[in-house]
């Protein structure tokens, strides 16, 4: 599997709000966590360019995450500046 319980940790170590292996519910460490998976089907999908089901779960997971930055957005505009220089995601 190419995201193993060790690597989540460490995301949610590197990325969530309080910066421990437990914070799983955080809007950022879900952010972080969303834009790892999302980086790891954009290069699959360069590689299987008719994988359409995969680029239906792409949509999603990025959906998802414009929903979480946006209310982030909302909740507290410098823990939202603060995730997408970390992270280096475009506005």
């Amino acid at each position: 599997m190419y995201l193993a319980k060790e690597k989540k940790q460490e995301i949610f170590e590197n990325h969530g709000r309080l910066k421990s292996k437990g914070d799983t519910g955080s809007a950022e460490s879900q952010i972080a966590l969303f834009t790892f998976r999302i980086n790891h089907l954009t290069e699959h999908l360069k590689q299987n360019k008719k994988d359409h089901s995969t680029r239906l779960g792409l949509l999603r997971l990025v959906g998802k995450r414009r929903s979480l930055l946006d209310y982030l957005a909302k909740k507290d505009i410098e823990r939202y500046r603060a995730i997408i220089a970390e992270l280096g995601i475009r506005k």
